[in-house]
């Protein structure tokens, strides 16, 4: 959690068109069981997250939304879909990317599940010692 803790606090939030809640996931830079925890993290101080992808990370966003749901922590709330222009340098013309946005919600018994996960993970570390 601690590493968790370091992304959150890590995170450029530059502006303030950038929502608090809003996790924008990559494909390539962390692994998909970071963006659930992280996403369990905001759930947890906001109620709501917004997952955010574009292109190839896409899969990713809904991977994570789906194990959130599948876990009983997380409703959906929203889903939006577009399309984006990206400067490509390389090409020296705009190309369209398509994003989603997901609205998560946490569900009723959000909090006995963390709860009860994080008793889990004490009687693991207890063991360990």
């Amino acid at each position: 959690m601690e590493e968790i803790s370091e992304g959150v606090n890590s995170m450029n939030l530059g502006g303030d068109s950038q929502k608090k809640n809003r996790i924008q996931v990559s494909n390539t830079k962390k692994p998909l069981f970071f963006y659930v925890n992280l996403a369990k993290r905001y759930m947890q101080q906001y109620n709501e997250v917004e997952l955010s992808a574009l292109g190839m990370a896409i899969s990713t966003v809904v991977t994570v939304a789906e194990i959130l749901k599948n876990n009983g922590l997380a409703v959906e709330k929203k889903i939006m879909t577009s399309t984006v222009d990206i400067k490509d340098d390389s090409r020296g013309r705009p190309v369209q990317k398509a994003k989603i946005e997901i609205l998560l919600g946490k569900t009723e018994n959000f909090d006995e599940l963390m709860a009860a996960e994080a008793e889990e993970k004490n009687a693991e570390d207890d063991e360990q010692i």
